[in-house]
């Protein structure tokens, strides 16, 4: 059971880019959605990569090294379970703009050092993490067709939530400056 739930952990990452509401015709399809997570999962991984590499910040460091790891167990699940579900990963409007997004924030967090570097990665991991609850509930969920891939969709949301408070967390910190140097 656990495994579904971290099989789609990567949606969580969907918040890059806002998913419109939309109506039945244009939701996103089974292969849609799990190519969506596929590729949300690639980005924030790298995102953490580079956070890994860049930040000296022991909260930014601990939250980038447990998307990494949360991440990379997600890539080998969600590749697993559309194995399982017999569903082929398909680009969209969606993945495509998540990855156009992706270049943009990554040419930002390699331009940035230090606390500004620190407090960008974290607004943006926050604003990630919040917007996925929103995507997760509101479009991918609704759009599943397939039972299994619906239920571990609503089943991972207690995970996109607790990774949210992670990194408000950490964002509170980073903006008072409560971390140690």
């Amino acid at each position: 059971m656990k495994s579904k739930y971290v099989a789609v952990i990567a949606v969580a990452v969907v918040g890059m880019v806002s998913i419109p509401s939309r109506s039945r015709a244009q939701e996103p399809s089974d292969p849609q959605i799990v190519g969506i997570v596929i590729a949300a999962d690639d980005i924030d991984i790298n995102y953490a990569k580079i956070a890994l590499k860049k930040s000296k910040e022991k909260g930014v460091r601990d939250f980038a090294q447990q998307m990494v790891t949360d991440h990379s167990a997600v890539q080998k699940s969600v590749r697993e379970l559309a194995g399982k579900l017999g569903v082929t990963p398909e680009d969209s409007d969606t993945s495509k703009g998540l990855i156009a997004k992706s270049d943009e924030i990554t040419k930002q967090l390699n331009a940035l050092n230090g606390k500004a570097f620190d407090k960008f990665y974290i607004d943006n991991e926050v604003t990630y993490h919040k917007l996925v609850t929103d995507a997760v509930s509101g479009v991918l969920t609704p759009s599943a067709k397939n039972t299994e891939l619906k239920s571990a969709l609503e089943g991972a949301q207690p995970l996109f939530l607790g990774h949210l408070e992670h990194a408000k967390n950490v964002q509170a910190a980073v903006s008072g400056d409560g971390m140690k140097h």
